[in-house]
């Protein structure tokens, strides 16, 4: 009983997630990671709770950070392109 309920869970959360743009989305998975990894660490240590507070919000900051430094990398990549092509 406790897998389904979990199952879905996750399954009413992601399909949640199919109107969010991608910055959204990293950022959000980021959160989800990092609050499961701290609860997880926080059990161990004795206060789950301050554990997932603490991974959410180091996880939401670590996935909107990875989402601007990806969109950096397109941002370059399409800079280089369009540099190649007019030299052409």
């Amino acid at each position: 009983m406790r897998s389904l309920l979990v199952i879905l869970t996750l399954t009413v959360a992601l399909a949640g997630c199919a109107n969010m743009s991608a910055t959204e989305q990293r950022t959000l998975s980021g959160g989800a990671i990092g609050a499961g990894s701290g609860a997880i660490i926080g059990a161990i240590a004795g206060n789950a709770g301050l554990g997932a507070a603490a991974g959410a919000g180091a996880g939401l900051l670590g996935g909107y950070l990875y989402d601007q430094y990806d969109k950096e990398k397109q941002n370059a990549y399409r800079q280089g392109y369009e540099a190649g092509q007019r030299s052409q």
